[in-house]
């Protein structure tokens, strides 16, 4: 029987993941499997992969073919190189511990790197961030100025017309005073005529 480790589709429309799957190449894409060794989620970024190391290391080492995206992801997890490894221990040219010590060199130079990467995407996401909040300030700065200068001229323009009524109301005042006040004594001169 010939098997193949490959990609079994799962999720819904426009929302796809993918179980890593173990089957025999006749059966269909979602049909019957043999064993179920990870999951791949390409809807995160980074994609988002779960594997069973020693599972797929087992199957690769019996033959399973993987597809091409599949021996991405087996290649991205070193398991092809860990495949490659043991075959080295097996025709004799470096010991098993020679073989993990390798590995393990070839996952933390790997990990290094994503870490930097991962780092300078962080960097650089925090920098646009600050930019966008500086400008957030500046702009909210002027729409703060422009807002304190219209409530002053409003301020201006109400005092002056408070101040216009004032006056208005002041000679309104004198002029019913100067009207009265003539009357007041042109009264007392009337009743002393009488």
């Amino acid at each position: 029987m010939a098997t193949k480790i490959r990609l079994a589709r799962h999720g819904h429309k426009d929302y796809a993941f993918y179980h890593i799957v173990v089957a025999d190449s006749r059966s269909p894409r979602d049909g019957r499997i043999i064993e179920r060794i990870g999951s791949f989620n390409p809807n995160t970024n980074p994609a988002a992969v779960i594997l069973n190391f020693d599972r797929a290391l087992y199957w690769v080492g019996v033959g399973a073919q993987p597809t091409d995206t599949v021996r991405t992801i087996l290649s991205n997890e070193g398991v092809l190189l860990m495949k490659h490894l043991n075959g080295g221990v097996a025709k004799g040219a470096f010991s098993a511990e020679e073989a993990q010590k390798r590995f393990d060199a070839w996952k933390a130079q790997k990990d290094a790197k994503n870490g930097k990467i991962s780092q300078a995407e962080a960097d650089k996401k925090a920098a646009a961030a600050k930019a966008l909040h500086a400008q957030e300030v500046e702009t909210n700065k002027a729409k703060a100025a422009a807002i304190a200068q219209k409530r002053a001229e409003a301020a201006a323009e109400l005092a002056a017309a408070a101040q216009e009524a004032a006056q208005e109301a002041a000679a309104a005042e004198a002029e019913a005073k100067g009207e009265e006040a003539p009357q007041v004594d042109l009264e007392p001169a009337a009743e002393a005529e009488a």
